[in-house]
């Protein structure tokens, strides 16, 4: 992944560098780092399990127990007409109705695929 292609997909989502540095359990400067693809002069590659992270965030995936992933939640409108996600305890979170609504416009889920050489559950 370039660093264009890195803020593409941030863009693509519709997130502030703050937010998908929240959603990569980041600080907003390696976001800013990956997008540039430098830091302090040098060269920054975007680390494989950061790429694999923005492929799950693209598919509605915003974490993973071992067993099942946790898809991302749903926007429900404030007060003040703006969206906020509701999480399980039914407290609003700041995040926008239209980067759900654009997740989901965007982005089908793809059935997983089986990994080679993997056994599978009997």
């Amino acid at each position: 992944m370039t660093p264009e292609q890195f803020r593409a997909w941030r863009k693509g989502l519709k997130l502030k560098q703050k937010e998908a540095a929240e959603l990569l359990g980041l600080k907003k400067r390696m976001i800013q780092y990956y997008e540039t693809g430098t830091r302090e002069g040098k060269k920054v590659k975007i680390p494989k399990y950061i790429r694999l992270a923005c492929y799950a965030l693209s598919q509605r995936i915003e974490d993973f127990d071992g067993i099942s992933a946790i898809v991302l939640k749903t926007a429900a409108p404030s007060e003040n007409g703006n969206a906020h996600a509701v999480n399980g305890d039914g407290q609003a979170e700041p995040e926008t109705q239209a980067k759900e609504e654009a997740l989901e416009a965007e982005v089908k889920p793809k059935p997983a695929k089986s990994v080679r050489g993997a056994k599978a559950k009997s």
